[in-house]
């Protein structure tokens, strides 16, 4: 399956972590249990732990259709999960998988900073941003207005005082997954608040 056949409806998932001997809290015995793993959607960042079908055998990073059912290839279950559920292999893995999926996606990425809108009178999208205070976010306000950036470099060549807007979205994210009370999330969970 190619990222080109999605449908609006599919939810396609990036592999954290892939245990070919099953979950260690299943109590079945060993022959009875499915390849199992964590991934997280590449939309909205849910994460999710999943049952693989027998005959697969996949890598971290291997991108795999969660929803619908229907579409599934080698996803034979799957549930939604907090952080703290993932197992230690796939908290690790986290940060590169993020990161990976924003260089993929940077046009996505680089308009979140064009479009960040204010949340409340006093706070806006871009100062949850970390590192982010009134007067970057003046800076970026200003320059898109000019001109929409149009990448990660422009942004930091036209933005002074703003140093790799990639890792601060890369940080944002991180935080979202790692703080489940957190008031307000920008990226994790976004399809659901659309609903």
């Amino acid at each position: 399956m190619t990222e080109s056949d999605s449908g609006t409806d599919e939810r396609r998932a990036v592999v954290l972590d892939y245990l070919a001997h099953g979950l260690s809290d299943d109590g079945r015995p060993q022959y009875q249990k499915s390849p199992a793993g964590y991934a997280m959607d590449v939309d909205d960042f849910t994460l999710y732990q999943v049952a693989f079908d027998e005959d697969e055998r996949l890598t971290i990073g291997t991108r795999v259709v969660v929803e619908p059912e229907s579409e599934r290839e080698v996803v034979s279950d799957c549930r939604e999960v907090e952080y703290d559920d993932l197992s230690s292999g796939a908290q690790s893995e986290l940060e590169y998988v993020v990161d990976d999926l924003v260089e993929e996606e940077e046009d996505r990425f680089v308009d979140f900073y064009n479009e960040a809108q204010p949340i409340t009178l006093r706070l806006h999208q871009l100062n949850l941003l970390p590192g982010i205070g009134k007067k970057l976010r003046n800076g970026i306000l200003e320059e898109r207005k000019r001109k929409p950036f149009e990448s990660f470099d422009e942004l930091e060549e036209r933005v002074s005082g703003l140093h790799d807007p990639a890792e601060v979205l890369v940080e944002r994210i991180l935080e979202e997954l790692r703080e489940e009370d957190l008031k307000y999330k920008t990226f994790v969970g976004r399809r659901e608040q659309e609903r």
